[in-house]
């Protein structure tokens, strides 16, 4: 059998080479330094599968040889293929050809494994360009001879409540990318899917968790971990509400959320490039639409229970079913219910969260084609606003990361979140429907707190240098947010003539109110309330109230859109998609905190068009080119009143996706070139109102994942990114990287046993707006493991910073760099009944 792949390997070779050639010479890819970077990143991609794929092929290696090393090995060089390409237009190699060698000399499966090669050299580009598409091809070729040679039976999946096993880390469709049941493979741009399996493995708690784990996203300012703030391709959104984040397809990141807990996600759709078509207001480098848990029509429940580190504790509940039915007449309404509670001490000082989540919904089937379902989420958050640690002439280290520069007198800031969504689904054929949603969303946040803050010039400008004193101010916290969105969407299925339609038509209405309130105390007592960094002495209070209002602000906005998108297949090989969406954007600042300032009124008008055309090369690989256009208005003013023009962002993006017959592994290779006008950042030295950055900024990039299934009872997931930002953009890695890999073992006297276990690495990065403070590359691994005692009980190890190193993941200022978390080890029991 291996002997007929080859054969077939070499055979597909030769046709890969030759069309390199004619790919290169007729222009296809327009751009020259992109169509090397293409091959480069598909030869990585190629090889990061292939190698497991082959060890997959040779199972009687399995006993001897360790997977977890080939994927490892693999990964390096999926990292340093586009490397290289990338690294030719400054002055590094011109680009690197790629070719798995098998010798049919070998005669043992631990020879096979020991002449996996990696070839590089420096020649001619169209013979290195047609070695790194042949590579691919031959990955291809060799893995439909896998899928044919591997007949053998996977795990059972159970997917119930509660923890998963046997699981996908592939998804074949994502509801937020087109809003329609297309599959992925189809869609002109890269979309990655964090499934429940992968998020259950990790055992990730929030949103947080997963982060690393997919190619082009990054952390950012956490505002003191009161809420996620998420960064795709470079961008970031708003200071204040965050990234571009939907919940079921609505919008939902605007007001004041805490980090979201994974208690009732089902998966995580990291939806890569620009959204504006489909959602309007949003950064063109991608939007995350996280998709709730869904009542199930039978029974099953699952209680879970954590013990971690610094005396964590952790409670969930997940429970389904049926609420009315018989034998003889099938049920109309499902609930499930998700309710977590949480209490967990930190390695920083003084800081503990507290927090409480209960999430119900329904399902009604009032008819046949008509169902309504009701999505609702509480959630209460207590924790001190902890901004992490500080720079001591502009470097790390100086003091310990567990150091606090809070007051713990302040007590917490309680953030209560609720969220209620409707949607009624109605079917009036087999190809057209109607989705109406309705969204209520109401955010509160208000307490107490101190921080220390880089206070220019004066006695605090260069304190903690010289006297080893940082200047804090104290504040104290009211803000409300509030809104009301209905969206309507109808979707058809057409014929004109021999080319098939899906058509998309829809229209959103919203409405938003935000009120904030900040009071600190004059200026002239920063000094007088600070800290000493090295000997810090808590219990102070300021000499005088809070009479100054810092911020004093409230935004009212409306907005109203039409969009329409049009699936067109053009033939079984060639699908088009085009897409726009126009919003009529009404807004209203009012702040309050300067005398006698008008109210800043904005009206802006925004379309938003996006095109998309694919090519399925064959029933499993597609080729695809994008383009489209976003925008996102602003929610604050210069510090003179002005309002700011809404920023305007533009995205190409080209690539390749594959996916095994099986479809339980799948992998992308995406470059993407971003460019937006009107940005706003804050003011350094008036905060906290905005500034314009003059002129466009622009992101490139790769982004390359693989996903899924490698082998029965093996699964992985790997991700790399280039990303060459605007110099004007902070706190971004050029390189980062990330594996994750593991592997189910059935036992002998029954029940199951899971080891997995992956690395993350992340890049040098500047951490503030003038570029003097870097934090570090970092490197930290993870490990997990569990037990299922039977079918109903499951034992978990969870091991994340398995080496305890000291890094810094996201910063904001020189005074706001916040440490990772040190070595944390959690052990948790699931029981299912």
């Amino acid at each position: 059998m291996v002997n007929g792949m080859e054969q077939i390997a070499e055979a597909v070779l030769k046709l890969g080479a030759d069309y390199a050639v004619e790919l290169l010479d007729t222009s296809i890819v327009l751009n020259y330094r992109l169509a090397r970077a293409i091959v480069a990143a598909c030869c990585g991609a190629g090889l990061a599968v292939s190698g497991v794929v082959l060890q997959s092929l040779l199972r009687s290696a399995l006993a001897e040889a360790s997977l977890l090393g080939v994927l490892a090995g693999a990964s390096t060089g999926a990292v340093l293929v586009p490397l290289a390409s990338v690294g030719a237009d400054h002055g590094g190699p011109d680009a690197i050809g790629c070719v798995v060698c098998i010798e049919r000399r070998t005669k043992t499966p631990e020879e096979k494994m020991n002449r996996l090669s990696l070839i590089s050299r420096t020649a001619r580009t169209r013979r290195r360009s047609s070695l790194a598409v042949a590579c691919m091809a031959a990955w291809l070729a060799l893995d439909s001879a896998q899928s044919e040679e591997n007949a053998v039976p996977a795990l059972s999946e159970v997917q119930v409540v509660g923890r998963q096993q046997s699981g996908q880390y592939d998804a074949q469709e994502a509801d937020g990318a087109t809003r329609t049941d297309t599959p992925l493979l189809e869609v002109p741009q890269a979309v990655r899917v964090v499934a429940r399996q992968l998020i259950d493995d990790l055992g990730a708690q929030r949103l947080d968790d997963v982060l690393d784990y997919v190619a082009g996203v990054s952390r950012q300012n956490s505002f003191g971990g009161m809420w996620d703030n998420v960064a795709m391709r470079g961008f970031v959104g708003h200071e204040d509400s965050g990234m571009s984040l939907l919940r079921n397809g609505m919008q939902s990141n605007r007001g004041f959320n805490a980090p979201r807990d994974t208690a009732n996600v089902e998966r995580f759709e990291f939806l890569k490039g620009t959204m504006g078509a489909l959602y309007g207001n949003s950064e063109p480098g991608g939007t995350l639409n996280l998709i709730t848990k869904q009542p199930l029509w039978r029974a099953a429940h699952s209680v879970e229970a954590y013990y971690g580190s610094y005396g964590s504790t952790r409670a969930a509940l997940d429970t389904t079913g049926p609420l009315d039915g018989t034998p003889e007449r099938p049920a109309t309404m499902a609930y499930r219910l998700n309710v977590s509670v949480e209490d967990q001490n930190s390695f920083r000082d003084f800081v503990r969260v507290r927090r409480e989540l209960f999430a119900p919904s329904f399902t009604w089937k009032l008819t046949p084609d008509t169902q309504l379902r009701y999505d609702g989420e509480f959630l209460r958050q207590r924790a001190p606003l902890d901004r992490g640690v500080i720079t001591v002439n502009r470097q790390l280290g100086a003091v310990p990361i567990t150091r606090f520069f809070g007051e713990p007198g302040d007590g917490d800031i309680t953030m209560q979140n609720q969220a209620h969504q409707f949607f009624l689904d109605h079917a009036f054929s087999p190809d057209w429907s109607l989705r109406t949603g309705l969204q209520y969303k109401r955010n509160t946040m208000e307490g107490l707190e101190s921080e220390a803050f880089p206070f220019p010039g004066g006695a605090c400008g260069a304190s903690v240098e010289n006297l080893g004193r940082a200047c804090r101010r104290q504040v104290d916290r009211n803000f409300f947010s509030n809104e009301t969105t209905l969206q309507v969407d109808v979707t058809g299925r057409f014929r004109t003539g021999s080319v098939e339609h899906t058509l998309l038509v829809g229209a959103e209405l919203d409405r938003f109110t935000l009120d904030q309130t900040m009071l600190t105390h004059p200026g002239g007592t920063r000094f007088a309330y600070g800290i000493d960094i090295y000997h810090p002495v808590y219990g102070g209070v300021p000499s005088v109230p809070l009479s100054v209002a810092a911020i004093d602000r409230y935004v009212s906005d409306r907005t109203a859109a039409l969009y329409v998108q049009d699936q067109i297949s053009l033939t079984p090989q060639w699908k088009l998609l085009l897409g726009v969406r126009h919003d009529r954007y009404r807004g209203a600042i009012t702040e309050r905190a300067l005398d006698g300032m008008p109210i800043t009124r904005q009206t802006p008008d925004a379309t938003s068009p996006r095109i998309g055309l694919t090519w399925l090369a064959t029933p499993r690989t597609s080729f695809y080119a994008s383009a489209g256009e976003s925008f996102r208005a602003q929610a604050q003013t210069t510090v003179s009143g002005a309002a700011i023009p809404p920023e305007r962002g533009v995205a190409y993006e080209t690539g390749m996706k594959w996916q095994r017959v099986d479809q339980q592994l799948g992998a992308t290779v995406a470059l993407f070139d971003i460019r937006k006008r009107h940005t706003a950042v804050p003011d350094e030295e008036n905060e906290p109102y905005l500034v314009e950055v003059p002129g466009r900024v622009r992101n490139r990039g790769i982004e390359v994942e693989v996903a899924g299934r490698i082998a029965p009872g093996w699964r992985g997931a790997l991700s790399y990114t280039y990303l060459d930002t605007d110099r004007t953009i902070t706190q971004f890695a050029r390189n980062s990287v990330s594996a994750f890999v593991t592997h189910e073992m059935l036992l002998a006297r029954g029940g199951l046993i899971g080891l997995g276990g992956g690395f993350t690495h992340v890049g040098k990065r500047d951490a503030d707006m003038d570029t003097t403070v870097h934090l570090p590359a970092y490197t930290v691994a993870k490990l997990t493991a569990y037990w299922n005692v039977d079918s109903h009980t499951r034992l978990s190890l969870d091991v994340d910073n398995l080496f305890d190193k000291t890094y810094y993941p996201s910063a904001y200022n020189r005074m706001w760099v916040m440490p990772g978390t040190s070595r944390r080890i959690t052990v948790g029991m699931q029981y299912k009944f």
